[in-house]
């Protein structure tokens, strides 16, 4: 490998007061002028500069653009002081750089506004785009608005936006988790030796982008539960983009995207947005003539959530309660994924102040998750004592309760705490109740292993069972708290 380095000034050639190889030079345009730079000659170890090669630096300090002649390399620039650092390398030590010699692309990093980093892991890493050093007849689009691109991620090179603001949004919301994984995905296929190996390679590429649809569909739903609208729109566009890759642009697999777009642009309050996603979704539900419950389930909840932001409460009861129908069909009446239906039909009613009919909601909904928490606990303290004990267990026991993923979670912890604000803020206090979501909380936080948090909790529901006459709840809160203690005393 051979190197050659220089150091500019602003407006002046500094050079290393030696004479710079001819084959090689370095133009700034900065205020409308042209100034060379020239290169010091090669360290002592090395013989002479790479030959044939230039390189300018348009339209400011901040891009850089390598003119490749003969053997492909890579450059990497960044900015000392007062000037200009400029390296070169011939040979291929840049892998993932595009290889085509007498071809123009854009390499350094821009020191864009706001918190952008220079590459490495969990930093966000941005590069300029030049207009001239993009290839014909391909327009690149931003990543989310699809406007012209005017930067791209620096990690992957495979991701376009069209500023800052966006390529932030969707780092935060996604891009960090799949950076690296966009890479075969985007990047053309090679030459396949045989049909064998084309076929394997489109399986490969098939496999990546539905495992993608499913990262970033929970990515998206995590955010939906947790209230960060915001961040889970990016999230559920990759989901869309990479289920019309994969499946089409009328498939039903495109209508969980779709509906999580709905929710978020529903919480955020753009309302026309929401329904003009859900008009979509609508329409394929439509279409397809066997099409789950589930499915269907979570459009109705949806249309349900969207009129009930309008304030249109009577349509907004009809959408939710066809929900629970559906989704009593496809899980059963007393299921986690039937308990979100109650959940906003009471919500419906608290906002009508039919506060009987809410509460009798918000307790059913409590009552799932509480019943749901303590199967998953009996099933894990049974499964942990001796492997004797495990064939006690039925085998539709062991294989319906599987652990809580992300999402789940989300949406346990966002429901419950939702119920116990209002269980605390009612003017005539319910101690059972309220001892009940505290205890599910409890069970919650400890399934999720944040034992500090499911102690407290666990504390506060005990202390408000001992005060009613049937101490049922009590004992059980107990034995969830000397659980608690056990795995705190194993963890120190």
């Amino acid at each position: 490998m051979q190197e050659a380095d220089a150091v500019s000034g602003e407006n002046e050639a500094l050079g290393r007061g030696r004479p710079a190889p001819p084959a090689a030079e370095v133009l700034q345009k900065a205020h409308g002028a042209c100034l060379q730079w020239h290169l010091g000659p090669a360290r002592r170890h090395q013989r002479h500069a790479p030959p044939a090669l230039a390189l300018r630096l348009c339209p400011g300090p901040h891009a850089l653009l390598r003119l490749q002649r003969g053997r492909p390399g890579a450059v990497c620039a960044s900015r000392r002081h007062a000037g200009w650092r400029v390296r070169f390398r011939t040979g291929n030590c840049n892998p993932a750089a595009p290889r085509h010699a007498g071809s123009a692309w854009l390499l350094g990093n821009a020191p864009l506004p706001g918190n952008v980093g220079r590459g490495g892991s969990g930093r966000m890493n941005v590069q300029q785009l030049v207009p001239l050093a993009l290839p014909r007849g391909r327009p690149l689009s931003c990543e989310l608005c699809g406007g012209p691109a005017q930067l791209r991620c620096g990690a992957c090179r495979v991701t376009y936006y069209c500023d800052v603001d966006h390529q932030k949004a969707d780092w935060v919301s996604i891009h960090e988790k799949i950076c690296q994984l966009l890479i075969p995905i985007r990047t053309s296929f090679p030459f396949f030796n045989s049909e064998k190996e084309r076929k394997h390679g489109m399986e490969q590429l098939l496999h990546r982008q539905k495992h993608l649809v499913d990262l970033t569909h929970k990515v998206a739903q995590k955010f939906v539960f947790e209230g960060k609208h915001e961040e889970a729109i990016p999230a559920a566009l990759h989901s869309l983009r990479f289920s019309i890759d994969t499946c089409g642009p009328d498939s039903v697999e495109l209508v969980p995207a779709y509906l999580i777009l709905a929710e978020a642009s529903t919480g955020l309050g753009h309302l026309t947005q929401a329904e003009e996603y859900l008009s979509q979704a609508q329409w394929i539900v439509l279409k397809t003539s066997d099409c789950s419950n589930g499915i269907q389930s979570k459009l109705h909840r949806n249309l349900g959530l969207l009129y009930a932001a309008k304030g249109n409460f009577e349509e907004s009861l009809y959408h939710l309660a066809t929900d629970i129908y559906f989704a009593s069909c496809a899980f059963g009446t007393h299921d986690i994924s039937t308990s979100g239906g109650y959940f906003h039909m009471a919500n419906v009613f608290f906002r009508q102040n039919k506060m009987d009919i809410a509460d009798s909601l918000y307790t059913e909904v409590t009552d799932i998750w509480h019943a749901h928490f303590s199967r998953l606990i009996r099933v894990q303290s049974q499964t942990l004592t001796s492997p004797a004990e495990i064939n006690i267990l039925s085998e539709e026991e062991e294989i319906s309760e599987e652990p809580l993923n992300e999402a789940q979670q989300a949406e346990a912890s966002q429901v419950l705490n939702a119920i116990l604000d209002i269980k605390e803020q009612a003017p005539k206090q319910q101690p059972a109740k309220t001892a009940s979501v505290v205890h599910a909380l409890a069970m919650l936080h400890y399934l999720i292993l944040d034992l500090p948090k499911a102690h407290e909790l666990g504390m506060k529901a005990f202390l408000i069972a001992k005060q009613l006459p049937n101490q049922d709840a009590s004992e059980a809160i107990h034995r969830l708290l000397k659980l608690i203690k056990s795995k705190l005393c194993y963890t120190k």
